[in-house]
């Protein structure tokens, strides 16, 4: 075979060669880019996954120290003060918050609590004892069925105002305990104690009683 044959030969199979060479490796490019987008996408939905996560206290009840600040509203994640509570309510909901990590305890709806200022004259003795300048707490999730107690209404069997859950018009005294004063609650709302410095409160104790409902809501 002459060199001129040889080298048109070659040139022939390099020629048949070179698209099979170039889709190979497109097919690999692709591959590779398609694995890292999907790297890419699992990591974005791993960082949020992660991100929505509550942080870790936030589900426990609270605690000796923790303070507490507002649920709802305008005034939202803010300590809950003196001056914000006027004398004979209504009530204002709050969370607590761990004063040291500043989680807010709020991936758990038992935790919610009511928090109100009455004249200390008409609390009863065990309530008076657990309140502070008339302030007393109690736990916001109805003992019935575990809705939430929003309401601050005049009492259906009395000329009181009293906390009220509006799914099935439970009604509870916190001059009292938060005794069941009307309505199919089984037993008064948890209360808990709490303290006060410099203005704001703080919680000084365990909740005393079952915080929930005893059926499903």
């Amino acid at each position: 075979m002459s060199r001129a044959s040889f080298n048109a030969n070659s040139a022939s199979s390099e020629s048949a060669t070179e698209p099979e060479v170039d889709a190979r490796t497109e097919q690999t490019r692709r591959t590779l880019l398609l694995g890292a987008l999907a790297t890419t996408a699992c990591l974005g939905c791993s960082a949020r996954a992660h991100a929505g996560e509550d942080p870790p206290g936030s589900d426990e009840r609270p605690q000796k120290g923790d303070l507490l600040v507002f649920s709802e509203g305008d005034q939202e994640g803010k300590p809950v003060t003196l001056a914000d509570l006027p004398a004979g309510g209504p009530p204002v909901h709050a969370w607590p918050k761990d004063p040291k990590t500043s989680v807010v305890r709020s991936a758990s709806r038992l935790n919610e609590i009511l928090i109100i200022r009455l004249d200390p004259s008409e609390l009863d003795e065990q309530t008076r004892a657990r309140s502070v300048d008339g302030i007393i707490a109690y736990s916001a999730i109805c003992s019935h069925a575990g809705c939430p107690v929003t309401a601050w209404v005049k009492s259906d069997v009395g000329d009181k105002e009293v906390f009220k859950c509006m799914c099935h018009n439970s009604e509870y005294d916190p001059r009292a305990g938060a005794q069941v004063v009307f309505g199919p609650a089984p037993r008064r709302l948890a209360a808990l104690p709490i303290a006060l410095a410099d203005g704001s409160l703080s919680v000084a104790g365990n909740f005393i009683g079952k915080v929930g409902g005893v059926q499903p809501g």
